[in-house]
């Protein structure tokens, strides 16, 4: 083997080693990258308005009016509702965008996303007529409506029983 062929064939060694090492950077960058949106995300529902937020609206009966929901709640609860929504619309519009799986939300939140719309969905009705805007709280409809569609197909099961046999390895 001449010297000229020696230096190609390293040369497509090379190349190819670097692509390989590519390929897995991007690989773990994007699992990564995952990772750390799922970490904000946990983080992002551990303050203490979300919590009081989400408690509030759980309370809150079914089938409640609008008009019932703000005497119930007051100006200070209808601050809460702000929050939650926001809290629900930006998680709709990251798994939308693909930044977070819908396994993933669905793990978290799909009770808590489809027990706060069926409880909101008068008083964001009343908003969408009071306001003329029909996308208030479109990204959370969105995304109540994607855990319906989960749900309708899969019953929801909870992990204690789904995950029964998980051995730690």
């Amino acid at each position: 083997m001449d010297i000229s062929t020696l230096a190609n064939s390293i040369n497509a060694i090379a190349v190819t080693a670097g692509v390989i090492f590519a390929a897995a950077q991007i690989s773990y960058y994007r699992r990564r990258r995952r990772r750390d949106a799922m970490l904000e995300l946990v983080r992002s529902f551990q303050s203490p308005t979300f919590s009081k937020a989400l408690r509030r609206v759980m309370e809150l009966p079914d089938n409640a009016s609008a008009d019932e929901i703000r005497k119930i709640l007051g100006p200070e609860g209808e601050d809460l509702l702000v929050h939650l929504t926001a809290t629900w619309e930006t998680i709709g519009i990251l798994l939308f965008h693909r930044e977070f799986s819908i396994d993933v939300v669905d793990d978290f939140f799909s009770g808590p996303i489809l027990i706060s719309w069926r409880k909101l969905l008068p008083y964001t009705t009343d908003l969408r007529q009071r306001y003329q805007r029909e996308t208030w709280s479109e990204w959370f409809q969105w995304l109540a409506e994607r855990m319906m569609e989960r749900e309708s197909k899969s019953p929801p099961i909870p992990a204690y029983v789904a995950h029964r046999e998980w051995k730690k390895m």
